[in-house]
């Protein structure tokens, strides 16, 4: 069951990279992303035992992240056939071949426990996404494609560096040199103190920029404004989900070293320094994309700041992964609806979205309440969690910090947002072929009901699986 949640997106990029019509590949696509969200919802009703050696286990960490990806992805390749349909003018193949490649790395990177598979895992996510932020083919994007690398890359190789820290910890403390969690987590009272420290600081440093933790967020602005919808929701909805799991392995092995103090004030740091650099930006973005990116750098910095806190902020973290994917999900998909419409992102020339996209308009702008934090939906319940819990330990001035921002970054969207949607459409605006289509405004739709739903429900299942995970970042009693 593991491989076949690896190798069927491979199959399915092989496919689709043999179909020679752009109509019909899109569908194949979306058909494979379908398998996948059933190989997943069975493995996780299911789950097999560990593989032989203990590389690839699916834990309670790896299930929320592998439900969120996957659920998101089916929403994204179902949107990419009434998409694409308006992106004639371009091939399609590299875009769904990258997206398939993706899928299968990242779930790679939910099912295993070895640490340097991981970090390929993660690689192999960055390189594939790389061509479809190049999809626009314009000097903008090849701009943000080198950035995008660039940055992810060398992150990525600090990333590494730390791993080789680590491996090194494991000889200099003279016991059986390992990359697995499960042994470091055995052996973790024998480690090296010093290069254990050295190890985490690169580790963070590495994966925080994969999760465009500021100041290492740079590439997120160019890559997520550059990039189609469905491109930009993946990288948002989905990368972040896995370089933040990467992270929550960390963190797993800090508490078995009890050297989780020290790694918990960073986490904290740096999640509330991307906070206040969002909420900087976010005011008065000319650009809407690029306004998505910087609530993504905020969104980061809330997970961030949840899982240093620790205690009941940690339901919070989980619970706000699949929060912010879909929230995510819907403001991206709406926005490529948007992009298409008025051939522009300028909030200068984007105007009345409510009367010349009634259905875009209003999901964009339900997407722009959920994503803050609003009642009644999801990402309103990990937010007041992590809040609640800042308070009940005492911490005020983290808690006071985080509000703050929230609200800041409110007003700075909404100064975006409402001036969009509202109004009349400019005379000067450029008409453009793009309507919405079941296909363009069904899978946002879709994703805001989900988020809808989980801010007033929370199913049994999901509960459980929130709290299995919980347990499993649990200081030690």
């Amino acid at each position: 069951m593991f491989a076949a949640l690896i190798i069927l997106p491979l199959i399915g990029a092989a496919v689709t990279w043999l179909i020679p019509y752009d109509r019909l590949r899109p569908k194949v696509f979306s058909l494979f992303a379908l398998g996948h969200l059933g190989l997943t919802v069975q493995l996780l009703s299911n789950t097999p035992p560990p593989s032989a050696g203990g590389w690839f286990v699916l834990d309670a960490l790896g299930k929320i992240v592998l439900l969120g990806t996957s659920v998101l992805f089916l929403f994204c390749a179902v949107y990419s056939i009434g998409y694409l349909y308006y992106r004639r003018e371009r091939s399609n193949r590299i875009l769904c071949v990258g997206m398939l490649v993706c899928l299968s790395a990242a779930s790679m990177v939910t099912i295993t426990h070895h640490l340097g598979l991981m970090w390929v895992a993660l690689e192999t996510t960055t390189i594939s996404m790389a061509p479809l932020i190049y999809f626009n083919r314009n000097a903008r994007s090849i701009e943000a494609t080198w950035k995008y690398l660039l940055i992810c890359s060398v992150g990525v190789a600090l990333a590494l560096i730390g791993l080789y820290f680590l491996a090194y910890a494991t000889i200099v403390a003279k016991v059986e040199p390992s990359l697995l969690l499960d042994d470091l987590v055995r052996d973790a009272g024998k480690l090296s103190s010093g290069w254990v420290h050295a190890a985490f600081v690169f580790l963070l440093v590495g994966f925080g920029s994969k999760m465009g933790l500021a100041p290492l967020h740079s590439w997120k602005p160019d890559a997520y404004g550059e990039a189609p919808g469905l491109v930009g929701a993946m990288l948002a909805g989905g990368l972040v989900n896995l370089a933040f799991l990467a992270l929550l392995r960390v963190y797993q092995l800090c508490l078995a070293t009890k050297e989780i103090t020290f790694f918990q004030n960073a986490l904290v740091s740096m999640g509330l320094i991307s906070m206040v650099f969002a909420a900087i930006f976010m005011a008065r973005q000319a650009d809407f994309k690029r306004m998505l990116a910087y609530s993504s750098v905020e969104h980061v910095g809330i997970m961030a700041v949840a899982l240093g806190l620790g205690g009941k902020a940690i339901f919070g973290a989980l619970f706000h992964i699949l929060a912010n994917s879909l929230s995510k999900g819907v403001m991206f998909l709406a926005s490529g609806n948007i992009h298409r419409s008025y051939n522009s992102k300028n909030t200068s020339q984007v105007k009345g979205v409510l009367r010349r996209l009634p259905w875009s308009g209003a999901l964009f702008l339900a997407g722009f309440i959920a994503i803050t934090g609003s009642p009644p939906f999801a990402p309103f319940i990990s937010e007041f969690t992590i809040i609640s819990s800042a308070f009940i330990q005492g911490r005020v001035v983290v808690a006071l910090i985080f509000i703050v921002s929230l609200a800041i970054i409110f007003i700075g969207m909404a100064l975006t947002v409402l001036p969009m949607v509202m109004g009349e459409v400019p005379q000067e605006s450029e008409s453009t072929s793009y309507r919405d289509t079941v296909w363009t405004v069904g899978p946002p739709l879709g994703l805001l009901l989900l988020v809808f739903l989980l801010g007033v429900w929370i199913p049994e299942p999901l509960m459980s699986l929130l709290n299995e995970a919980a347990a499993l970042l649990e200081v030690p009693r």
